[in-house]
């Protein structure tokens, strides 16, 4: 079984491993958090999803390390950054650990980069701290209800399942590979983006002890990541929305996000799903570096 201290079975060429210590006793819900490091330029911060980690970057880091210095975070208690017990993952507790990092490493002139729940954390965290941040892309922004459970009858019945009282705990720590990659692919365009390596790396990560806590207690604070939604108008830097065409989202749910952020840059790109960073890297690196 992996502990605490597991590490990744695959690794991002031109990275570096770091951690982010939590800030002192005053803070017992906090854990340590892992990030990937890698290139020069201005700092470009990288937020996956639900259920993933930092690798989930892994095609994107190696297109854009040569315009940016990107950092690549495992969000709190996901991948490997620590799982305290008891800790909260809501929106306000993961937007905590992502301003952490730009704060303690005191990041400015920041560009923020997240894909589903990181679209809704680059956002919120953008919008406390306008002063590090200079702009943000947000990729299918995870703030409908639904969710993953719109992407296949099998991903519904395993998120009402993981939900459920009483086995909901049991059935977040059942993860037969077969099922994983169904639902995974369930986010995506082109079913082949989702390599067996990476599958097999977020299988390990699931096999941590309390990651199924975890897991199960990202699903629950949904209702938080759409709530969120009422913080986008008061981020001060650009903001550059990107949709896959058949991402989890509906039109009218882009509609409304683009009337709540109408200065916003819109791209919907075509084919893809939910998971546009492991389907089509190439196109979020040419709007990243356009603008370096």
């Amino acid at each position: 079984m992996p502990s605490q201290n597991a590490r990744p079975t695959i690794t991002v060429p031109g990275t570096t491993t770091h951690t982010l210590a939590p800030r002192g006793e005053r803070n017992r819900r906090e854990g340590t958090l892992r990030y990937l490091k890698a290139g020069s330029g201005a700092p470009l911060v990288l937020l996956h999803t639900v259920r993933t980690q930092a690798e989930h970057y892994r095609s994107l880091i190696p297109l854009v390390s040569d315009h940016y210095t990107v950092y690549a975070l495992d969000l709190p208690g996901m991948g490997y950054s620590e799982i305290v017990p008891g800790a909260s993952y809501d929106e306000p507790a993961m937007r905590a650990g992502v301003e952490r990092l730009l704060t303690e490493l005191d990041l400015r002139d920041v560009t923020l980069v997240g894909e589903s729940m990181g679209a809704v954390l680059a956002l919120t965290a953008a919008a406390d701290l306008p002063e590090r941040v200079r702009r943000v892309v947000a990729v299918n922004t995870y703030d409908f209800a639904g969710g993953i459970a719109r992407s296949s009858l099998l991903a519904r019945a395993v998120v009402s399942g993981v939900l459920a009282p009483v086995v909901g705990p049991v059935i977040a720590g059942v993860q037969p590979k077969p099922v994983m990659r169904k639902i995974l692919q369930g986010g995506l365009g082109d079913n082949s983006a989702l390599r067996d390596d990476y599958l097999d790396e977020l299988l390990q990560v699931g096999r941590r002890p309390g990651y199924p806590t975890v897991a199960r207690s990202v699903y629950q604070a949904l209702p938080s990541l759409i709530a969120a939604r009422s913080r986008y108008p008061e981020v001060k830097a650009p903001i550059h929305l990107v949709y896959g065409e058949k991402d989890w989202s509906r039109p009218s749910d882009r509609e409304a996000n683009r009337r709540l952020l109408p200065a916003a840059d819109f791209t919907q790109v075509r084919g893809a799903g939910h998971f546009i960073a492991l389907e089509r890297p190439d196109i979020l690196a040419d709007l990243l570096n356009a603008v370096a």
